[in-house]
Order: structure tokens, then sequence, then C-alpha cells
């Protein structure tokens, strides 16, 4: 018994039992439905390997070849002529028209075709016109070895596939759901794609990336060559415009500038990130401002926007193709390689043809020649019948035949019949024999090119680079991405606020304080007037003690920020001075500050995110047996210790008040910092380069390719530009020095300077268009070399080494400098500086506490000496 008679049987059964009819559907099942998901899977949705064309693709390019003649044609126009091949609608015919128009290869287009950057679409198909470009006409056909079919009504014959000689599916990528399977093959570069084919033709491995039209940046780490199971991500490219202002130039493939504001202004409602507002001034090309509140940090909004919106997103290819017409699932590698073989094949075929037609050429020419030199037209004078003609031409060229390559054959002879008394009355022996011999040299080069068959490839594909290659350099850049911590930047999602007095924090007590934007997953640390520390999870409103004093987010394991206080013991009591960081907690657990006694009261307290130490002024009340009643106290003489440690005696009289005197640094051990080139970002877990050890004042100099120089803080988020060619520990006394090419001058200079303003983003050369920077050095003694151009009549200058400490003195950011030289150079480098030695930095060591320290401290190693 077959399955459809068992489901038959089973059917009936059930009808029996349920009382109802049904009827039996199991050949459309079985058949029909296996037939659909073949015709959409060949037909419609995956592209052919020899070619790279969806049939409905394919139909379009046949059509546009039928109607070519140079000029535009009408959309419209284009899609009619096309529904002859293609048994489907206009709006499908037209639509992939347009994407394979806006990939701007194939097609030379007119009219408002949309915008891929925008989003916006094409106008409708009677208002925009289309030809072929130079590079399909040169690339994609070659009627004679087309092969052909009838199409879908027998009227008309359409190619089976197009005898493509370039990876055009790679260069366009494609994209299509089928009936149980999809396809999904991401655009390449067209440069790298020539390069990776001749290296195939080579022997050579390659490897090949995606490139998008939208630019971008991307990481390839797990392409898996586009196989199934690869991923590829994408971010936009986000710079800061100005301090409260990002900019996105570029926006990442399958987004447009639409979709992206919209993903943005979704996680602003979300509280995910914060903005003012966005501007839109995308036009030819992507510009996106987007506007932060005032003192927002940039860098971290950015990492914010890769995080929780469309700026990143993640991208799996899938390698399906159709080869014999059936479904093969392969890499992109693969696809190039039996792309590159194909085009060998098709670029063999034609050379044969090639071959074949030149030879009946050099055929004909000869036996033209024999035929009017030899006066053979004059032995059919006396013929009276055809056959005679015939017969009497072959006798006559019988003995002039010997060196033909083939026999002659009565085609041969009724062509010579045709040839006018005017052409045989002008017949000029040496110029036919001229034609003649250039013919044979043609021959002899295609001859050469089929035995040379792989060089002749490649000098096709070098020439293609070399005609259509101009303008189609990578557009995405390829990077290594660093991975964001959601829990790091998702800080910005929401607004804590205290009531001081009562003793409430949370983020639904919007009457009261504002204090920070955090998320719904930190947790809140509390410092009350009565010396209490409490960490509590954010909440819409949770009481943590009456008589707040400070509140933050806090960091766990945090060991740089150190809290300074000083606090009275108990009513009536002495004060007492101490510095404690609070590195992990109990969450909810109420903590002493002091020593718990009753009546405890905090007279000074600071928060220090890098353990700075200030000077305070304490003021006594007056008193009978007090005699100073004013003097200074330096937090940087009290050791960081426990929360639990007792501190230091200040005074055991009553203090009328504390102030401020003095900001302070930081007492800590300076932190070292690294700067990973490969995702271009700082860290202090050590990957990359060490930058050094920076304190709390410490500062990056980092200065561009265009001469933009900064000093910077060394915050973790720092994003840094792409054309950043220095990045060291500032050292304020160090000079830079630079060898330019001013612009508008027209000449070389030289110039020193230290950087006066360190808060300033400044250039140092100027922002002309021809304007140059040629070297940049950080030494304290640079040496360059110069080397000058070589000009007619001259002998050849030598090169010149430049002192560039001698050669200028050190002056200011603004100053032009000194002119070089008047001549033309042709390169400047730079040499090994000469030796200095660098000053030391005297410090003392006792004045640095390690951050490391136990967080209970040692309290029996306390003072209680009072400090004055």
């Amino acid at each position: 018994m077959d399955e459809n008679q068992e489901l038959n049987n089973e059917t009936n059964e059930y009808n029996e039992s349920a009382g109802d009819t049904i009827t039996k559907v199991t050949g459309m099942y079985k058949d029909w439905f296996l037939d659909y998901a073949s015709y959409v899977i060949l037909e419609r949705a995956v592209p052919a390997i020899e070619d790279g064309f969806k049939p409905v693709q394919r139909r379009i390019m046949h059509s546009l070849k039928e109607l070519d003649d140079g000029r535009y044609n009408k959309v419209a126009n284009i899609v009619g002529h096309t529904m002859q091949y293609h048994p489907h609608g206009d709006a499908s015919i037209g639509d992939a028209m347009v994407q394979i128009g806006q990939k701007d290869l194939l097609i030379d287009t007119q009219g408002n075709w949309g915008n891929i950057l925008t989003g916006d679409g094409a106008a409708a198909p009677r208002y925009i016109e289309a030809r072929l470009s130079k590079f399909a006409l040169e690339v994609v056909y070659s009627p004679k070895i087309t092969d052909w079919q009838l199409s879908y009504d027998g009227r008309k014959r359409e190619p089976i596939n197009l005898p493509v000689k370039f990876p055009l599916l790679l260069a366009q990528g494609g994209e299509g759901i089928a009936v149980g399977l999809s396809t999904k093959i991401l655009p390449h570069n067209f440069l790298e794609l020539i390069d990776a084919s001749i290296k195939h033709l080579k022997g050579k491995t390659f490897t090949i990336y995606p490139d998008f039209p939208t630019a971008g940046i991307m990481d390839v780490a797990n392409y898996n060559d586009g196989l199934r199971g690869g991923k590829v991500r994408v971010r936009a490219k986000i710079s800061q415009y100005d301090k409260n202002t990002l900019v996105i130039n570029e926006i990442p493939f399958g987004t447009n500038t639409s979709s992206l504001i919209d993903s943005i202004l979704k996680a602003n409602d979300k509280g995910k990130i914060k903005i003012k507002k966005i501007e839109d001034n995308t036009a030819a090309e992507v510009e996106i401002l987007i506007h932060l509140p005032a003192g927002l940090s940039p860098d971290k909004t950015i990492d914010a926007l890769y995080a929780f919106t469309a700026c990143e997103s993640s991208i799996s290819p899938l390698g399906c193709i159709i080869e014999d017409n059936k479904p093969l699932f392969i890499g992109v590698s693969e696809m190039l390689r039996r792309s590159t073989d194909n085009t060998v094949e098709l670029l063999k075929s034609e050379l044969e043809i090639q071959l074949e037609e030149l030879e009946e050429q050099w055929h004909f020419a000869s036996l033209e020649r024999i035929f009017i030199e030899n006066r053979i037209y004059r032995n059919i004078e006396e013929e009276e019948t055809w056959e005679g003609v015939i017969s009497a031409i072959d006798e006559g060229l019988k003995p002039f035949i010997t060196h033909l390559k083939r026999a002659v054959t009565e085609e041969d002879i009724v062509r010579l019949t045709e040839i006018r008394i005017k052409r045989i009355s002008k017949f000029d022996i040496d110029k036919a024999q001229q034609r003649i011999d250039a013919l044979e040299d043609d021959i002899a080069k295609v001859k050469y090119h089929l035995d040379h068959l792989i060089d002749f490839a490649i000098e096709y594909f070098t020439n293609l680079k070399k005609t259509y290659g101009v303008g189609r350099e990578r557009k995405t850049e390829i990077r290594v991405f660093d991975d964001i911590e959601a829990t790091k930047v998702v800080i910005r999602n929401t607004k804590l606020y205290v009531n001081r007095e009562e003793g409430f924090v949370g983020t639904s007590l919007k009457k009261d304080e504002y204090v920070c934007d955090c998320s719904d997953i930190d947790d809140v640390i509390v410092f009350t007037k009565e010396g209490k520390m409490m960490v509590s999870k954010v909440d819409a409103k949770t009481f943590v003690g009456k008589n707040i004093i400070h509140v933050a987010v806090f960091k766990k394991k945090d060991k740089r920020t150190t809290y300074n206080l000083i606090y009275k013991d108990g009513k009536g009591g002495p004060s007492y001075i101490k510095r404690f960081a609070v590195t992990s907690i109990t969450r909810d657990r109420e903590y002493d500050l002091g020593q718990g006694k009753s009546g405890t009261d905090i007279l000074y307290f600071s928060a220090n995110p890098n353990g700075e130490a200030e000077v305070v002024t304490i003021f006594l009340r007056q008193s009978g047996s007090v005699k100073k009643l004013k003097w200074d106290i330096d937090f940087a003489d009290i050791l960081i210790k426990g929360r639990q440690s007792k501190g230091n005696l200040v005074t055991k009289y009553a203090v009328k008040r504390i102030e401020l005197k003095e900001k302070g640094v930081s007492t800590l051990r300076p932190r070292k910092i690294w700067f990973d080139e490969t995702v271009q970002r700082l860290n202090v877990d050590g990957r990359g380069e060490l930058l050094g050890e920076f304190k709390g004042e410490d500062r990056l100099l980092v200065i561009t390719q265009k001469g933009l120089l900064k000093t910077i803080i060394p915050e973790l988020t720092t994003h840094f530009d792409n054309d950043m060619i220095v990045l060291e520990k500032w050292n304020p006394d160090k000079p830079i020095s630079a060898i330019y090419y001013e612009g508008e001058k027209q000449r070389y200079y030289v110039k020193r300077f230290i950087v006066e303003n360190e808060n300033k983003e400044e250039y140092f050369i100027s922002e002309h268009p021809d304007t140059k920077l040629e070297i940049v050095s950080t030494d304290w003694r640079p040496m360059a070399e110069v080397i000058f151009t070589k000009q007619r009549g001259k002998d050849q200058k030598e090169n010149l080494e430049l002192n560039m400490e001698e050669f200028i003195s050190v002056k200011g950011i603004k100053a032009m400098g000194n002119q070089l030289t008047a001549d033309k150079i042709r390169t400047v480098n730079l040499l090994e500086s000469l030796p200095y030695d660098e000053p030391e930095e005297i410090e003392e060591e006792e004045a640095y506490l390690d951050d490391e320290q136990n967080e209970n401290g040692n309290s029996s190693d306390d003072s209680q000496t009072s400090l004055f």
C-alpha cells in the first residue's frame, strides 16, 4: 500500500467517525506544492552562479540590450518590453530594475531613481529613463556564445544565462526568500573582486570581504566566508561634531537615514539614551546631527547609540546559488573561483569564434585575390547555364588553391560571382595582400591568446580594473569592534532624585532634587549627616535615612573613588579626619562612618573619583581656653584606610565651620593605561601599547594628520579619529616639532611650539585645502631628512639632514615657523632623534597610596594626635 492510499484510508476512517465528507488533497500536497517550491527557488528568488542574475533581472538586461541604441529609454517602455519574457506583473519588473539601477554598475540612469541613503523611492517608471552602461555592454553580452530558449509563451527567444565575464553576483550581492530556503549574498568591492580573480588565476590564495554602498564600519571577524552561521557586524560612522553635538556621516548596510533616526528616537523615548534633538541634513552624502544635552559625555553616548539603536546591527549572510538547476550552498570564495573559471571558458569560446571568423575572412580574401588577379572571372563569359558558371570558376581556381587552409565550397564560388565589376576594376593587389597579412597577424595573435589563455584572462581583468575601476575604491572600513556592555552605557535611561531632608531617593521623586542619570539595574550609595552609609538598588522611592549629604550611583570594586571625611564623634565629642574607599558592601545594610555613637555629626564630606585630596580650613567657636581658632588641614597628609577606621584627631573643641581652601590632586598611584590599536580604544587590562602611568591631572596628547591637536583626560570611553598619528602621554614642557607644506604660500615650513591651552582643541597648521602635514615629532631633539625633486637641466641636489632644534626656536602654536627651502621637495622623512637626557620627575613616594589597600584598614594604627 502506497502512502497516498494509506492517507486515503485514514481520511475515510476519520470521515466515518466524524460524519463529514472531506475531499482528498493528497495529490495537491505531493505534486503541486513541490512544483511551486521548485518554481520559486529556480525561477524567482535565487540567483544563478553562471551570470549572477535572477530570472527577472536577466530578462530586464536582455530587454535593455534589445532596445539599446545608445539613447535613454523610458523605464515604463523597458518594463513593458520585459513583460514579453517575464510572466509576472509590471510592478515586480519595475522594482527589480530600480534595485539594479541603484547599484550603479550595469544601468546608466537618468531621473529620480530614489536614494539608498534616505530610503526615498524612485519616481514612477514613466518619469525615469535608463540605458546600458559601458561596463554592461562589455561584460554582460556576447550573442554568439549565448544559449537560448523559448520565452514562456513560445513567441520569443530569451537567454538561458547571459555570458557575464565578471563576478557580478558578488559585486552586486543578492537576497531572496524562497520556499524552504533563502539566500543573502552581501555585495563586495569591485576592485577587490578583480584582484581576487587575478590571484586565483595565478594560483594564489585570496580573501574577500563585503563592501557596502552605504559605507560605514564593519567587523568581519565571524564572516565565515559568507556561509551559513557567519555574521557581520556593521556600524554607523559617528564622530564628535562639537562639544555637544555628534554627527553620523556613514550608515550601516540595511538601514537608511529615516529608519536610523526612528531607532534613535525610540531609544530616547525608552530612556536608553538622552538627546536634545536630531537634524537630518542628508543629500548626496549622509549628515545626521545629534544634539546632546549640556554635560552629557559624547563618547558614552556614541557607545549607547551602538548598543541601543540601529547604529549597530548584525547581518547573517547565507551563500545559496543555483547551479545546474539545483540550489547549492557555497562560500563567497568558491563563488569567485567558479565565476572566474567560467569567465576563462567564456573568453576561450569568444577567442575560438573570433579565430574561426578571422580564418574565414582570410580564406575568402585569399580566394578573392586569386579570382581577380588571375582573371578567372573571364572563364564564365562563354557559359550559358548557372551550373556551367560554377564549374568554370571551380576549374579556374584549382591550380591556385594549394595554399588555402580548407577546400573551396560552392558557397565560396557563389560569393565570388557576387563581386561587382566596379570592385574588380579597382582591385589593388598590394592592398589586398596587406589585408591578408593583417588577417594573418590577427590570427596569430588570437592563437597566441588561446595558447596562453590564463595570461589573456589576467590581462582582461586588469583592463577592466583600469577602465572601470576609477572611483570604486572600498567604502566600508574594516575594523575589529570592541564589545559594548549595555550595563555600562544604559545609565542614562532614567533620572535619579533625592529628598535630602526626609531621606528618600528614587526615580519617581520628580518634584525633588535631581541627582544624576542612572539605570534601573544600578545601585545607589547614600551618606547622611548622622554618619550613616547605605547602598540600595535603584527604585521608584526608597527610604535610606534623613539628612542626606551625598548620593551617587555606586560602582562595584571601585578602588579609585575616595571619600574625604571630618566628623564629630558623638554629642560633644572630638572631631576626626579620615579618608576611605568603598569597594564592596551588603545591599540595604546601614554602615557607620564614625564609631556609632549617638549624636555623631558629619562636619565635612567630599567624594573624589580619582583620589583627590583637598585643603580645608578649620574654624573653631570662640572659647576662653582656645588661642588658635583657624588653621588648614591637607587631606593629602591622611592615609587612605578602611571605612571602619576611626581616623586622625582634628580637635577636641567645638568646630564652628569648615571651608574648602584649595582643590586637591590625586594621591593614588598613577594608573597604567594602554591603547589597543585593533579596536581603537584605551584600556587598563594590558592590551596593546602602554601609554604610561597617569595621575589625576595627567592628560593624553592627540594629533591628527590634518594638524588638529588636543589634550584630553584619558577616559576609557574615548573615541579616536581614524587619521590620528600621535597618541601619547602629554608632557607640557616638551616641544612639538613639525614640517608642513603651506598651501597658500606654496612653501615648506618648519615650526616648534608648546601647547599653550590644554583645554582647547586647535589646528597648528592652516586649514587651507592644499596645506599638508609632512612630519610631526614629539621628541626633544628630532632629526629629519629632506629629499629634493630632480629638476631638468640641473644636477640632483643632495639630501638635507635637518636638526630641527637648531633650525628654529620654540614659538607659539599659531606661528607659521621658518621657511625650510624654496626648492621643490620630493619627500620628507623622520630620522633617529639626537640623544637627550630627559629631566626626571621628582616625586615623593609616600604621597602616593596604593589603591589595592584593604578596605577595612587597620584601626590600631590610627593616630589620635591633634593636628594643630
